[in-house]
């Protein structure tokens, strides 16, 4: 019988020695900063999600989370950095639809689409269908109706693979819109082109859209996400007006570097629902147009795979190529 207890308790000492050394192999995280990759330019939708979520998910993980701009390439220059950091999760990914599309697109780049890890959504800003204020169609089904007349419209993009750039096209190979594509820089310009009547029509983040809208500068046609916006509610969605596959935001998710350990990504999408529930960072975001999301890491898998599907399919009616 001395002999089974001594077994008994050697054996619970070894399990004690092997929990601590592996309490010890994988210390707590996180133990410094971390930095959150903004490939966008400071000021837009995607660079305001990342600080709300950097600021809400800082105060549940209990150490600094710091924004860094790295804009470039359609936003490969920032998603290349983070791809190539090492997967200790001190390196994550604001992600936009270009991180996704970009692939699909462009003829090299500088990643694998593996090379990154969905962790969490942070919220999205839905695209508003934008004219000039005195155009005379009143919705979108007129828009749509009148481009089919003459030479049709001049359509306004922030560049190839732009969200305007998804939305036209979805609007030309789902409902027959007769758009010729004007390629800007950037969204600013594109709105500025229109509010010159150098082209009749663009869309753009509702963060940027509204402010022009509210002033009477430009008229809004639609919302093309699937819910009305919180700080524009009276403006109908496509899906309303009977353009279902109308469906495309300027959203921002959260990705890590492959091979970044699961608990680490877990704990992150965690964190950063935690910060889009916070009612002061949800109010701050939706009193701009931009709408909180937050969830699990399976509900952004799932969100991830169903973009991809949707992008890649107007990628192909389209023939969208990265020149």
């Amino acid at each position: 019988m001395r002999s089974i207890h001594r077994v008994g308790a050697a054996a619970a000492l070894a399990a004690a020695l092997f929990t601590t050394a592996s309490a010890q192999a994988e210390p707590a995280w996180p133990t410094k900063p971390i930095r959150m990759i903004v490939p966008f330019s400071a000021g837009g939708a995607n660079d305001l999600m990342a600080r709300a979520a950097a600021e809400g998910a800082s105060k549940a993980l209990g150490r600094p989370i710091i924004v860094e701009n790295k804009p470039g390439g359609g936003t490969t220059l920032g998603a290349d950095l983070v791809a190539k950091s090492a997967p200790d999760g001190y390196t994550f990914l604001i992600s936009a639809a270009g991180v996704i599309s970009n692939s699909m697109i462009k003829k090299t780049m500088p990643y694998k689409d593996a090379d990154l890890t969905p962790v969490a959504m942070i919220g999205l800003a839905p695209s508003v269908v934008l004219v000039p204020a005195d155009a005379p169609y009143k919705d979108l089904k007129e828009f749509i109706a009148a481009s089919k007349k003459g030479e049709g419209f001049h359509w306004a993009t922030a560049g190839t693979g732009s969200t305007p750039h998804f939305v036209s096209g979805v609007l030309q190979t789902k409902y027959g819109a007769k758009l010729d594509i004007i390629p800007y820089k950037s969204g600013s310009e594109s709105i500025n082109a229109v509010l010159a009547k150098q082209v009749d029509a663009t869309s753009e983040a509702s963060i940027v859209a509204l402010p022009f809208v509210k002033s009477g500068k430009l008229k809004a046609l639609a919302d093309t996400w699937t819910s009305r916006i919180s700080a524009y509610p009276e403006l109908s969605t496509a899906a309303e007006q009977g353009f279902g596959d109308l469906r495309i935001a300027h959203w921002a998710g959260v990705h890590a570097p492959k091979g970044t350990p699961p608990a680490i990504l877990d704990k992150m999408a965690a964190a950063v629902d935690a910060a889009m529930k916070t009612p002061d960072i949800a109010n701050r975001l939706k009193a701009v147009g931009i709408e909180p999301i937050g969830g699990t890491r399976a509900s952004f898998n799932k969100f991830v795979d169903e973009e991809r599907a949707r992008l890649g399919d107007v990628v192909k009616a389209t023939g969208m190529k990265d020149e």
